[in-house]
């Protein structure tokens, strides 16, 4: 669809074919773009599961003529990004209540009460910054709306964030609408999460946990900036599920807590942390956000040498899970795992000689799958031409994946194990991990620093 609004906003006629239930999306979407009347011809079936005759015939008699119609209609005029109002302007008056029924009526909520975003209380964030408030960090979509420091203060007030959080959040928007994240791909139907990561001195000082129970709601940094994550998604991305029409999760995942790493234990390990691998100075604030599509159950893992938990990592998780969506990383170019593994599983891993990136070759080496099981993924996603002999051709993969033509020949399920994210965080007492699954190039780990006052 994006290549059709490239094609109408440059003069040229174009026709995006769409099924039914995305029509409402793509019209909302090409109205954000700029081409309110781009034409689209709709398709009434799931193309993945309809019979192939029947799916002719829709072809054949209703889309043909959708194309033809389409192709002839005049080309719209562009548009342009969308400014906020006016920041002193008050959108409503009224008492809590009534501040949460309206809000909630312009659907800028997230279901959840809110914090009315007043003047004073915007003021105090922003005092946590030297940044002008009218400064624009990027142009995110689908509402084709400015981020600024102002909008990123008035959602930090409204999900319950304290003023000191303010930099944290600017980090976290600056990543999202860094280029290399692609937040326009965010309304897509797996339904993946940002999920932000904060390293360095900031995350004790904040008051981020990175123990017991780091991924569940209850400390106030970690659940308010995951909050403000998905709120600054709906408001001023402009992803909003039913009555919205532009995040088509199928079922989608909850919002993600922030985390923070247990990078005391990480460097007692002689390890490096997260956030200096993603290219930190040791020290350095920074805030890494990456997209989540789901996770595993809690993996536990025992006994007292390395390979006794990395073997039990690598079966369930790198199998059990991650493996399920390796052909997206030969695909697109871009897969990155997260693993969040606790400090007594790390240590004994330490014990043994082994650093974050032994366990990343134990991963490489031994979750395998087969030919004909990536291919038939990438087919029931709708990508029909994934053929790994033909990747090889074309020398976007290694000749790995085609030293034979046996569907059943076991390949790697990690073209680039150096992508598998490790944190070291959640209760030391227990011997436990837990997988995460990143969306490929749709929100892979972008860091941004932390800027101080």
């Amino acid at each position: 669809m994006r290549a059709s609004v490239a094609a109408e906003m440059s003069g040229v006629g174009s026709v995006t074919v769409v099924g039914d239930g995305f029509a409402g999306y793509a019209r909302s979407l090409a109205d954000r773009l700029g081409v309110p009347e781009l034409p689209l011809a709709v398709l009434a079936s799931v193309i993945m599961t309809e019979q192939d005759e029947e799916l002719r015939r829709q072809v054949r008699e209703e889309l043909t003529r959708q194309v033809v119609a389409g192709l002839l209609a005049v080309p719209a005029p562009p548009g342009r990004a969308a400014a906020d109002a006016d920041p002193a302007r008050i959108v409503y008056e009224g008492d809590l209540d009534e501040v949460h029924d309206e809000f909630e009526r312009r659907l800028w909520t997230d279901g959840l009460p809110i914090v009315p975003p007043t003047v004073e209380r915007v003021e105090a964030f922003l005092s946590e910054t030297p940044r002008s408030p009218g400064e624009v960090l990027g142009i995110l979509q689908p509402d084709n709306r400015e981020a600024t420091i102002w909008n990123v203060a008035v959602n930090g007030v409204m999900a319950g964030c304290r003023p000191r959080y303010m930099p944290v959040l600017v980090a976290a928007v600056e990543a999202m609408c860094d280029p290399e994240f692609h937040l326009e791909y965010a309304g897509g139907t797996p339904g993946w999460e940002p999920l932000v990561i904060v390293g360095g001195p900031a995350a004790d000082r904040l008051g981020f946990n990175h123990g017991a129970g780091l991924m569940r709601v209850g400390r106030r940094a970690n659940s308010s900036v995951g909050r403000f994550m998905r709120l600054y998604l709906r408001n001023v991305a402009g992803l909003r599920i039913p009555p919205g029409e532009t995040d088509k999760a199928t079922i989608g995942t909850g919002l993600n807590v922030a985390i923070a790493e247990d990078e005391e234990a990480a460097h007692a390990l002689g390890w490096p942390t997260y956030a200096e691998e993603r290219g930190a100075r040791p020290g350095e604030e920074v805030v890494t956000v990456i997209s989540v599509q789901g996770a595993s159950s809690a993996v536990y893992s025992g006994g007292t040498a390395a390979l006794d938990h990395a073997r039990t990592l690598a079966e369930a998780i790198g199998q059990g899970v991650w493996a399920h969506k390796a052909w997206t990383g030969l695909w697109f170019g871009q897969y990155h795992p997260l693993l969040v593994i606790s400090p007594s599983v790390a240590a004994v891993l330490a014990r043994d000689g082994w650093r974050k990136d032994d366990l990343r070759r134990h991963f490489a080496d031994n979750v395998l799958v087969t030919a004909e099981s990536l291919e038939r993924y990438a087919w029931q996603t709708g990508t029909t031409e994934f053929k790994l002999e033909q990747l090889v051709e074309e020398g976007r993969i290694d000749s790995r994946y085609a030293l034979s033509n046996d569907p059943e020949r076991l390949v790697p399920a990690f073209s680039h194990p150096e992508r598998i994210g490790i944190v070291v965080a959640g209760d030391p007492s227990v011997n436990q991990a837990r997988g995460y699954v990143q969306n490929h190039r749709q929100g892979p780990p972008v860091t941004k620093p932390i800027s101080s006052r």
